[in-house]
């Protein structure tokens, strides 16, 4: 879009108030910036996903080492030498950076590498957060404080639209829409030395999941506002993609009411399964990975990756909340934005209809539309292997394998979760946003999910780690390119 008459000024315009886009703001500002923030969303929706995240980022004390692994976990789709070194040392400087800003950071928990025989892995230190704890928005809030007393200016209820670019294709501002939750106005903000993008990716547009990720239904884990904003822009000036059909999933369900959907996770019992549409197992449910990968048939892919039905008993459902609970993890939209409450024997979840329930396997597969003979013996093999201590058909450790035999009968139908995307514009390591010949777009930048390092795996910790290192980046960079 074309320079026109523009309503506010600024040397760099960050769009998004994650992790990535605070990052940005304090660095263009501590270089001596005048910095003014976009955020899509209006008050107490706003962050993105850093908002409902753990919110922690990995401990980095080996660059070196750390470098190694990264070029490990992206395997077959290696991304530039320069942005593996920079990403390197910059997220060794994270901590320090966070406790800069006020907090105290500790270790959290005692997290290994969830790909320990992958090259470097050796140095990857576990979690750190703020308080040495995870969820419950305590990075986001470390984060928004240290903008709001270096007084930056943020504009809620603000997103971007489009790109504006003078005529030499310079990205000089933004048009954006004040108030978009009520109307709205049209507002133009030049950006002096840069625009940041930080918008977040795309999970929530159905469109785009369907086009890059093949995935025809899924609900979203966190912030509804991922909505691809930041890549439809930078694709209207010019630019490259990289790495679109990366993602992270989980297993969870969409709720009639709410936004975005429930993640689930087994972690007081072990008795159940997972099947195909047809009511037959598929899959060791407990492989090796993590964070969107599971290791299946001696190569990493990405997990969950495809609709499954969940299939579990009364004991299991006695056990515990299926959906962790805040003292256990404290994260996710529904739990720490929208308040919701699992129950701790998942009862009332199974009379909102969200859970369905059965007093035998065959009852069961009619209420998921499956051959009931089929998933019956599905049940049998499965609680047979059990008993023998032996998985013939998908060798799941014995330590896991527990029956599937208390009547009634429970499942759901996972889509699956997208916890979130990681393709995005291709950028350079000063985050500088490259048109498909790999030029410069000059004066755009992006940094956090909107254009993540990480073309395949990605272990605990990595998404935040990376915003908040290449948010600096970004920030620094666009400051410097500010008239003195």
């Amino acid at each position: 879009m074309a320079e026109a008459a523009w309503d506010r000024e600024a040397d760099v315009v960050v769009l998004g108030l994650g992790a990535a886009g605070c990052a940005a703001a304090i660095a263009a500002h501590d270089a001596g910036a005048d910095v003014v923030v976009l955020e899509k969303m209006p008050a107490g929706r706003e962050g993105g996903n850093t908002r409902v995240s753990g919110g922690v980022w990995f401990d980095n004390s080996d660059p070196e080492g750390i470098a190694s692994y990264l070029r490990a976990l992206c395997g077959d789709f290696p991304v530039p030498e320069a942005v593996i070194e920079v990403w390197a040392q910059e997220t060794a400087q994270n901590s320090a950076w966070v406790e800069s800003l006020g907090a105290r950071v500790a270790t959290h928990g005692d997290y290994r590498p969830e790909f320990p025989e992958l090259p470097g892995s050796e140095a990857y230190g576990g979690y750190i957060g703020v308080d040495g704890e995870l969820g419950n928005s305590r990075l986001f809030e470390t984060l928004t404080e240290a903008v709001r007393s270096r007084g930056i200016e943020v504009l809620l209820d603000t997103p971007g639209r489009e790109l504006v670019r003078d005529a030499s294709g310079v990205v000089t501002g933004v048009q954006a829409v004040s108030g978009a939750s009520e109307g709205g106005t049209p507002l133009s903000v030049r950006a002096r030395g840069g625009v940041v993008l930080a918008t977040g990716g795309f999970e929530n547009n159905p469109e785009m999941v369907r086009d890059y990720l093949q995935l025809p239904d899924s609900p979203v884990w966190g912030s509804p506002a991922g909505t691809g904003d930041g890549i439809r822009m930078a694709q209207q000036v010019g630019a490259d993609l990289w790495h679109m059909d990366n993602m992270a999933t989980a297993f969870g369900f969409r709720a009639e009411g709410f936004d975005s959907g429930f993640y689930v996770s087994f972690v007081f019992a072990r008795g159940f399964i997972f099947t195909g549409m047809d009511g037959r197992r598929l899959i060791d449910e407990f492989p090796r990975g993590g964070h969107g990968h599971g290791k299946i048939n001696g190569s990493y892919e990405l997990y969950p990756a495809q609709p499954m039905h969940v299939v579990f008993d009364e004991r299991t459902r006695l056990a515990g909340p299926i959906s962790p609970p805040p003292s256990l993890l404290p994260v996710g939209w529904n739990m720490l934005v929208e308040g919701y409450e699992w129950s701790e024997d998942n009862s009332a979840e199974i009379e909102r209809g969200w859970i369905k329930r059965a007093d035998s396997p065959r009852e069961l597969a009619a209420l998921l539309d499956v051959d009931g003979d089929t998933l019956e013996e599905t049940v049998r093999r499965y609680n047979a292997a059990c008993a023998a201590g032996v998985d013939d058909q998908f060798h799941r450790h014995p330590r896991t394998l527990a029956p599937i035999d208390q009547p009634p009968y429970y499942a759901f139908t996972s889509a699956p979760l997208l916890g979130w995307t990681n393709g995005g514009p291709r950028r350079n390591e000063r985050t500088q946003v490259l048109d498909p010949f790999g030029r410069v777009i000059p004066g755009l930048y992006a940094a956090g999910t909107v254009s993540s390092t990480y073309s395949w795996c990605k272990d605990g910790g990595f998404h935040i780690a990376d915003a908040l290192a290449f948010g600096r980046v970004a920030g620094r960079a666009a400051a410097a390119e500010a008239p003195a």
